[in-house]
C-alpha cells in the first residue's frame, strides 16, 4: 500500500512538470465547441476538438504527452526526418485507438507494431476525412528544386485541417513556395522558419504575407529570431494575429 502510495505521488509529480515544461494551450471558439491547441516542443503539437485528440509529428517520448487530455485518435506525420518522424515516440505512446495519416515516405518506417489498416497514405493533393475532419495533403519543399535538397517535392506533406469550420494550416518543412503562397482562407497557420533546412523569418513573413491567415504560429524555429518575424508580418499587416509560443523551454 505504502509504495503504491509513493508511486502514484512520483507520477503525480511527473506529471505537474511535463506540464510546467509546456507552453499553456490556447482555445478558439469553432463551430460544435472548442478547439485547444497545445505546443509540445519544435514541430510537435496536440489540437483537440470535441474530445478528439490530433497529434502532430509526435517526438519526445511518452513524457512529452503526460497530462494531456487523452491518448491520439489522430496521428499526422509530415515528414521522415527524426523530428517528425520518432518511431520510438510512436511506439512509446497509446496509439491502439490512433488512426495515422502520412506519406508514403513515412509509412515505409513506420514500427512493425502499427496496425498498417490504420494508416491512411496521402500524396500531394489527395484529402481524408477522418473523425469528421478533413484533411488535405499540400507540398513541402525546398527552393531551389534539386535531388539532394534536404526536403524533395513529393516525399512530404503539409496539410490543410478543417476543424470545426476553422482551416487549420501545417507547413512541414517547407520555403517559401508558391502553394504556400496559393492558400486562401487560413485560419490558423503554423509556419516553419530554420536555417538551413527550411527558410530565414524574412522568407517566412513573405510567404504569411502572401496567403494572409488569421493568426500564424511560428513553430520549428530553433535558432531563429521569431520576434522579427513578428515585426516583419506586422509592419505591414497588423491584421494577422502572430501567436509566439515557447516551443523550447528545456532551452531555458
Amino acid at each position: 500500500m505504502k509504495f503504491r502510495c509513493v508511486l502514484a505521488f512520483l507520477l503525480s509529480l511527473a506529471i505537474m512538470f511535463a506540464k510546467a515544461q509546456r507552453p499553456e494551450p490556447d482555445h478558439e471558439k469553432v463551430k460544435g465547441g472548442e478547439l485547444t491547441i497545445q505546443p509540445i516542443t519544435h514541430a510537435t503539437l496536440v489540437l483537440t476538438y470535441n474530445k478528439k485528440n490530433i497529434y502532430i509529428d509526435p517526438t519526445g517520448g511518452a513524457d512529452a504527452f503526460k497530462g494531456l487530455l487523452g491518448t491520439p485518435d489522430l496521428i499526422l506525420i509530415t515528414d521522415i526526418h527524426g523530428d517528425h518522424l520518432d518511431t520510438a515516440t510512436i511506439q512509446a505512446i497509446n496509439t491502439a485507438d490512433a488512426i495515422l495519416v502520412v506519406p508514403q515516405a513515412v509509412a515505409e518506417k513506420l514500427p512493425a507494431t502499427i496496425d498498417k489498416q490504420k494508416v491512411v497514405i496521402l500524396k500531394n493533393g489527395d484529402k481524408t476525412m477522418q473523425q469528421n475532419i478533413s484533411i488535405a495533403a499540400i507540398p513541402m519543399y525546398n527552393l531551389p528544386e534539386a535531388p539532394d535538397a534536404f526536403h524533395t517535392k513529393g516525399r512530404g506533406n503539409g496539410y490543410i485541417l478543417n476543424i470545426g469550420g476553422k482551416n487549420i494550416y501545417i507547413s512541414g518543412d517547407t520555403e517559401d513556395i508558391p502553394e504556400m503562397r496559393a492558400l486562401k482562407n487560413i485560419d490558423i497557420a503554423f509556419v516553419c522558419m530554420n536555417l538551413p533546412y527550411t527558410m530565414d523569418v524574412r522568407q517566412a513573413a513573405q510567404g504569411v504575407l502572401a496567403f494572409k491567415p488569421k493568426i500564424v504560429y511560428p513553430y520549428h524555429y530553433r535558432g531563429q529570431d521569431v520576434n522579427t518575424f513578428k515585426t516583419l508580418v506586422n509592419a505591414e499587416n497588423k491584421n494577422i494575429e502572430v501567436r509566439l509560443r515557447n516551443w523550447y523551454p528545456a532551452a531555458k
